[in-house]
């Protein structure tokens, strides 16, 4: 009779859940809650981990792991179900499902409201999940950046501590330098 070297373990269903949480919101945590609900574990893809200091992309995937790994905790979620991984974009969509699987553990469904994403997982094989919208009118990152530029309050529509980091990285100065243009209008 032979001994397995290694301990067998129980197969858990792992979600993936990609998005490029420039920041991350509440609507974002809302989401993971859900996610976690449904499975034992979750991958937080931070997707377009390249970019950085641009309107759409302002902070980096350093600063964006920090931020989502501080509201894991700062929720008391379990972070050894969680994984948070960096994705820099594919240049081609026809192998961006091959470079998702290469830089993430293997996972068992994904969850996104994207289409494309949706329908390039699904020609993959994979099952899908849909995530209920969480008050989407003010949960959106793009309306958040927009809410930090004018001046206007933002800090309640993120986790208290993803606010706080965004101060420490002085997100608000980022944004309003990457706005200023040297260009002179004619």
């Amino acid at each position: 009779m032979s001994v397995p070297r290694y301990p067998v373990l129980a197969k858990k269903k792992r979600a993936l859940f990609i998005g490029r949480f420039q920041p991350p919101h509440n609507g974002h945590l809302e989401a993971i809650k859900k996610i976690l609900g449904e499975n034992d574990e979750i991958i937080i893809v931070v997707g377009s981990a390249q970019s950085s200091h641009s309107l759409d992309n302002p902070f980096t995937a350093g600063e964006r792991i920090l931020m989502l790994r501080s509201l894991l905790r700062e929720e008391r979620l379990d972070l050894d179900r969680c994984y948070v991984i960096p994705l820099p974009d594919a240049e081609m969509h026809a192998v961006w499902v091959a470079k998702v699987m290469a830089y993430s553990p293997p996972f068992d469904v994904v969850y996104s409201n994207e289409p494309l994403t949706r329908r390039l997982f699904e020609e993959m094989g994979f099952s899908i999940g849909s995530i209920p919208l969480f008050h989407r009118d003010i949960y959106d990152a793009t309306k958040i950046r927009r809410r930090m530029l004018a001046d206007e309050e933002w800090e309640s529509l993120l986790p208290s501590c993803v606010a706080s980091l965004v101060k420490e990285f002085d997100g608000v100065g980022r944004l309003r330098a990457i706005s200023k243009s040297d260009k002179k209008e004619d």
